[in-house]
This record gives structure tokens, C-alpha cells and sequence, in this order.
């Protein structure tokens, strides 16, 4: 355990060549009670798995991955924020690793390092909870069948970037991806994963593979399920989401992820049209309240998914 400070790097280091690099992101919690907890670490441990797996890196064995995580936020314990007015504020935490040889040349890092770091953070939307604009991205795609898609590495947060800049242009606050493939299918946002409620109560999400598997997405299957609504992973067109809202089979969407949870999407654009927003966010809300509560302690974890760490 050493202080937050500077890294001192060689200009070969491979990681700044050639994006050998896999990171995770997470909160701790404070309860009411003073406890601070984690939200499903062991999950965040088996992606990072699989993401470095990807990414031709050693994989670290899930309870090292949770026991490094567990240590900083013991050590950083008094920077986990408190709720007393129920807000969601929480310590960010960013386990990260990365190619740290020195070389030029196309290979995988033979020395690589494992670190993690922490932040307190605020709640995500500042002034209440609003559905967020979506621009649609018609020439860029963010990844394709055998591509790096479902890692969680720098490289594909990178190419987002300009779709990103082109969705700010147009007063949109994030953009939204079709397959790589076809160009008809949603995938998912820059940075969240993408929910449809339908009007009978199913609630479809576009399938994995070339996505990245979020862990708020898991949790929101497990948790829709609880409530009585049946969760649909499988492809759901561009078309299927424009009928949908003109018919109004489509009631409501939303996105989630680990920083804003869970959040109602509203309009959708692009170069020559505009979707209005769903007529609803009632459920949306419901399961976001929901997952919150859990994670905050103001509810019962039915689910099994908090680790008390203090």
C-alpha cells in the first residue's frame, strides 16, 4: 500500500504503444449503521478475467482481485462519503492493470502491473434525475464479432470518443451504437447498457457478445424478475425501437452502469430525424429506487450481492 501519486513510466512502456490495458469499475458504500460494503466485487473479479484474458494478460484470481480492492478501502475507509440526507454518494474505485515492459514491439507485456485507486464521488446527476438525449451513431461503430467488445479495456472507450464529440455537436448527452455488422441492431451506449419496456411487461435488452457484460445489467434481470416482469436478451433493431415508440409498444427506456445506475432515456437523434421520448419512466424508476436502496443499505439485500468490508 503506497500513497496516490505520480507513475514514473519509461516512453517504451508497451502500454502506451499499444493499449495492452483492462480496468473495472466500482463502488463502496456507506450504510446508515457506519458499515461500508461493496456491491458485488466478485463479479467485477470474473470480468477482469475475462477481460484480461482478451487482452493476452494473466489472469488474477478473483479473491486476490477482491482482497486488493478490500484493502484500499479499509486503509481509505474515512473517504467513503456518508447519506445521512439519502443521497447516493459512495468512494469510486478503479482497479486497473496494464502492460508495464519496456519494448517496441508487437507482443504481450512480459511485466505487467496490477493497481488500484479511489475517489469519492457524488451522486451522478446534480439537480435531480432527468432522461438523458441520445444522438444515433450511423457511421461509427464501437465493436464486431471477434473484436474486444465484451473486455473492459481503455481501447474501446477510446473509439467512442468521436461518436461522443459528434453527439455533444447535436446537443445530445450520449450516443448510442448499432452492430458492427449490419448497422440495424442496438448494442448499447458509450459507456451503459440499454433497456426497452414494452407495453405487455417484458422488458427486452440487447443480447452479449460483442457488448460489454455489465453488472448492473445483470442485476436488473435478477432484480426486473423479482418484480414480475420477464427479461428478453436478444437483438432488437433500430426499426423495432422507432415502431415501438410510434406505436407505443415501446413505454419505456432506460440505461444503467455503475455510475449513474439507472437512468430514463428520453429522444433519440439523427442526421435528419428525431424519436420522441417513451410516455413513461415508471418502472424505470421503480427498479432503479430498488437497486439503490440495496446497494445504500436501505433495504434488504434478498439477492446476497453486498460484502461488508468494515
Amino acid at each position: 500500500m503506497t500513497p496516490y501519486g505520480p507513475l514514473t513510466l519509461d516512453p517504451a512502456t508497451a502500454v502506451l504503444h499499444y493499449a495492452q490495458e483492462t480496468f473495472e469499475g466500482m463502488k463502496a458504500y456507506r450504510h446508515a449503521d457506519g458499515s461500508v460494503h461493496l456491491f458485488r466485487p466478485e463479479e467485477n473479479a470474473k470480468r477482469m478475467a475475462r477481460s484480461s484474458k482478451r487482452l493476452a494478460f494473466p489472469e488474477l484470481p478473483v479473491d486476490e482481485f477482491i482482497a486488493a480492492v478490500e484493502a484500499l478501502v479499509k486503509v481509505d475507509e474515512r473517504w467513503v462519503p456518508t447519506n445521512t440526507d439519502g443521497g447516493e454518494k459512495s468512494l469510486y474505485l478503479r482497479p486497473f492493470m496494464f502492460a508495464s515492459e519496456a519494448f517496441l514491439g508487437v507482443r504481450p507485456a512480459q511485466h505487467v502491473t496490477f493497481m488500484v485507486i479511489a475517489s469519492p464521488a457524488g451522486a451522478y446527476f446534480k439537480g435531480g434525475i432527468k432522461p438523458v438525449t441520445l444522438w444515433l451513431s450511423e457511421e461509427y461503430t464501437r465493436a464486431g464479432r471477434g473484436g474486444m467488445g465484451a473486455a473492459k479495456t481503455g481501447g474501446n472507450y477510446a473509439s467512442s470518443l468521436v461518436a461522443q464529440q459528434e453527439a455533444t455537436a447535436n446537443g445530445c448527452d450520449q450516443v448510442v451504437f448499432l452492430d458492427g455488422r449490419e448497422g440495424k441492431y442496438v448494442e448499447e451506449l458509450g459507456g451503459m447498457n440499454m433497456y426497452y419496456v414494452f407495453d405487455d411487461g417484458r422488458i427486452v435488452t440487447p443480447e452479449t457478445g460483442t457488448i460489454l457484460e455489465g453488472i448492473t445489467r445483470a442485476s436488473i434481470i435478477e432484480l426486473a424478475g423479482k418484480l414480475g416482469h420477464r427479461v428478453e436478451e436478444r437483438k432488437l433493431s433500430i426499426d423495432e425501437w422507432r415502431d415501438g415508440i410510434t406505436s407505443g409498444a415501446i413505454t419505456e427506456i432506460f440505461a444503467c452502469g455503475t455510475a449513474a445506475v439507472v437512468t430514463p432515456v428520453g429522444s433519440l437523434k439523427w442526421k435528419g430525424g428525431e424519436l420522441p421520448a417513451p410516455t413513461s419512466t415508471d418502472l424505470t424508476m421503480r427498479i432503479r429506487a430498488a437497486l439503490v436502496d440495496v446497494q445504500f443499505g436501505r433495504a434488504d439485500d434478498t439477492f446476497g450481492w453486498m460484502r461488508r468490508v468494515v
